[in-house]
């Protein structure tokens, strides 16, 4: 599931301050970037379900891990976990309507607190 005009798209961040925001708000990066491309992860379990908000981006400056970075936000996504195959996004999931609002809400939290942050564009 996309969620689509949450103002995050497009939006170009520093990277280590974007790691920090994400932190506060409880994404996680862990491993999942290169020197090009980055994924922070919330996790949501629900009873045997687990559900990842997912908030992407690639460098459009300097390389990822670098502090120098400069990273572009894409549409965030909100996809379904299946073991052993990965995450699904598909038009065909469904997902509990509270963890949608929830992933709303951290959107907006996310928008206000990178609207806070030094503007890099």
């Amino acid at each position: 599931m996309k969620f689509e005009n949450t103002g995050l798209d497009e939006q170009v961040v520093d990277f280590t301050l974007l790691t920090e925001v994400m932190k506060e708000n409880g994404f996680v990066l862990a491993g999942q970037w290169d020197y090009e491309r980055v994924t922070y992860d919330y996790k949501f379990e629900m009873l045997q379900d687990v559900y990842y908000l997912r908030l992407q981006g690639y460098a459009v400056e300097g390389e990822v891990g670098h502090r120098s970075a400069k990273i572009k936000l894409l549409t965030p996504l909100l996809g379904k976990h299946y073991y052993p195959h990965g995450v699904e996004y598909g038009e065909g999931e469904n997902f509990p309507k509270n963890i949608i609002n929830r992933s709303e809400q951290l959107l907006k939290n996310m928008k206000k607190a990178l609207s806070n942050l030094p503007d890099v564009n």
